[in-house]
């Protein structure tokens, strides 16, 4: 086989994850689609938002670069029966979704 400059692709299969969030919370991300629509011209879903803002998150938390600098542990699932999947950053592409049904 010859030898490539590119190495495999990763992973790229979104996952999709589903959470249950208290109203405050449910409110405070319907606030802050509206800012974002008001302030780009653009309306954009909270199921869109997320995985951005959860990627944004990620990236400034010093702590979390630190400990991955240093090694994390591998992750697991709660569920034994469960494989971990891995996927790219969220700030990459959107992993997750949410069900914005109230």
């Amino acid at each position: 086989m010859p030898e490539l400059k590119l190495s495999k692709l990763p992973d790229r299969t979104p996952v999709k994850i589903t959470i249950t969030v208290m109203p405050e919370l449910y409110q405070a991300l319907q606030q802050y689609a509206g800012v974002y629509r008001a302030t780009y011209g653009e309306a954009e879903s909270i199921s869109e938002l997320i995985p951005f803002m959860l990627g944004s998150f990620l990236e400034s938390d010093r702590g979390f670069a630190k400990a991955r600098k240093d090694g994390l542990p591998e992750p697991t699932s709660p569920f034994p029966s469960e494989p971990v999947r891995r996927g790219r950053r969220a700030s990459e592409a959107p992993l997750s979704t949410v069900n914005e049904e109230a």
